[in-house]
């Protein structure tokens, strides 16, 4: 089983081992996400889905920046949204609204809105080929004719006999495998045309482990 489902305990919580579960790096890959979708667009009045939001690294920042009530997140973890929760509060955002939901399924279709923006940061890269494909096909029913959905993944330059392969940057090992997963550029792409999404490599996103990013839209 993926250690990510395992719930943390309150006092796991309280003294934030969230932080270092979902990946640490909190400060640099939280500030990171913010910067690239100000770069994409994302403005105070967007309606923003964090998919896989855990513990809002990326989220603080995002609720910070939109409109009350505009950030959505959903995770399969319901322990790392009531540390999102903490976050907030400790950030001095507890009065804003926002809407995190647990799913194992992908599925923000119960928030009934259409989403202008979509970030997934280190996701599908603890997912295989199905779920991958599966997740998109969950993205398309909540994206409007001018979405912009994000995410980032591992990526290799071609299919190796052998599993393991050293990222660029961070020391990171990926595998065809086993979690963490990697592919390449034209499985990644071909993930979303089977859920019926357009894909856009955009590439090197300076994320600190080599994660690459992948654009999807509708048209």
């Amino acid at each position: 089983m993926n250690p990510y489902w395992r719930e943390l305990t309150a006092s796991e919580l309280l003294r934030k081992e969230h932080r270092g579960f979902v990946g640490g790096l909190w400060n640099e890959i939280g500030q990171l996400q913010f910067d690239f979708m100000i770069s994409r667009g994302l403005t105070r009045e967007s309606k923003l889905l964090d998919v896989g939001c855990g513990a809002l690294r990326g989220g603080v920042h995002f609720v910070r920046h939109l409109d009350d009530g505009n950030y959505y997140g959903i995770d399969i973890n319901k322990s790392l949204l009531e540390a999102g929760h903490q976050e907030l509060r400790e950030a001095g955002l507890a009065g804003r609204r926002v809407h995190l939901q647990r799913t194992e399924q992908f599925d923000a279709s119960g928030f009934g809105v259409q989403f202008d923006f979509g970030i997934s940061v280190s996701l599908i890269t603890h997912l295989h080929a199905n779920q991958i494909i599966y997740c998109f096909l969950q993205m398309r029913r909540v994206m409007h004719e001018h979405s912009s959905f994000y995410f980032s993944y591992f990526e290799v330059p071609e299919l190796l006999l052998s599993d393991a392969y050293t990222q660029p940057r961070g020391d990171v090992v990926t595998h065809f495998l086993s979690d963490p997963f990697h592919y390449t550029r034209d499985q990644i792409e071909y993930f979303a045309r089977s859920a019926g999404l357009k894909p856009r490599r955009l590439g090197d996103w300076k994320h600190p482990r080599s994660q690459q990013m992948l654009e999807l839209r509708l048209t």
